[in-house]
């Protein structure tokens, strides 16, 4: 979810995705190597985003991620229940009333 959403700000590659959802984050979210590529892998695989080769600001060859219409699609759905979610936690985090 927080890929696609920080996706949808524009293309870029892995390496500043994680940086900018770390940023964006205050720096309590860190997201490891190990699970951000594979992650954009299976969002590749299920047509959320789309990748080509581009060349990073220190002129590296980098693979660059843009969402798709599929994805916006599927961002949509995931905040929707990530906020019914929430709601239910909150529910359950509420003192009873008496």
């Amino acid at each position: 979810m927080m890929v696609l959403q920080t996706l949808r700000g524009g293309p870029m590659h892995g390496y500043a995705l994680a940086q900018v959802i770390k940023r964006n984050s205050g720096d309590l979210l860190e997201i490891e190597e190990g699970s951000l590529y594979p992650a954009l892998q299976r969002m590749l695989k299920a047509g959320w985003l789309k990748a080509e080769w581009g060349v990073s600001a220190r002129n590296r060859r980098v693979r660059v991620y843009r969402i798709t219409p599929g994805g916006r699609k599927q961002l949509e759905r995931k905040v929707s229940s990530f906020d019914r979610m929430l709601e239910g936690i909150a529910r359950v985090m509420r003192p009873a009333e008496s």
